[in-house]
């Protein structure tokens, strides 16, 4: 019997390849799980090739939070080292960066309202998607 509910569940295998979000010029790349449009918040994974990053110092419109599934992560300026099992979270409007992926990375990224405040220099028109404050309904 299949019952109607507002539950969510994605497998592995569902994910969908043309969903991907590719930042070839940082080395990563981002797959959202869930979106919340009326709020911005939203829950990803992010793939990051080894070398990959974020090349700046920049802050969030809302917080962050990650998990490290596999793989190195590090944000230089502060010396934190994500590694498996990690959980880091970044309080809204803390500047933090720039990161680097030591070896190939699998992380969960969740944000509790809008990612920015301003469109970042890693981000383009298409790859925003709505998660500018001011920009949620």
């Amino acid at each position: 019997m299949n019952k109607e509910t507002l539950e969510v569940l994605i497998n592995q295998a569902d994910l969908v390849p043309e969903e991907w979000l590719d930042f070839p010029e940082y080395g990563f790349r981002q797959y959202f799980l869930w979106k919340n449009e009326s709020t911005g918040a939203s829950i990803a994974i992010l793939e990051y090739d080894e070398g990959g990053g974020i090349p700046i110092k920049h802050s969030h419109a809302s917080n962050q939070f990650m998990y490290c599934l596999e793989g190195e992560y590090e944000y230089t300026d502060s010396d934190i080292m994500l590694v498996p099992g990690s959980f880091y979270m970044n309080p809204k409007d803390h500047p933090h960066g720039p990161t680097v992926a030591k070896t190939k990375c699998r992380l969960i990224e969740i944000y509790d309202g809008p990612h920015y405040y301003e469109k970042p220099t890693f981000h383009t028109d298409e790859t925003i998607g709505g998660f500018l404050d001011g920009q949620q309904k």
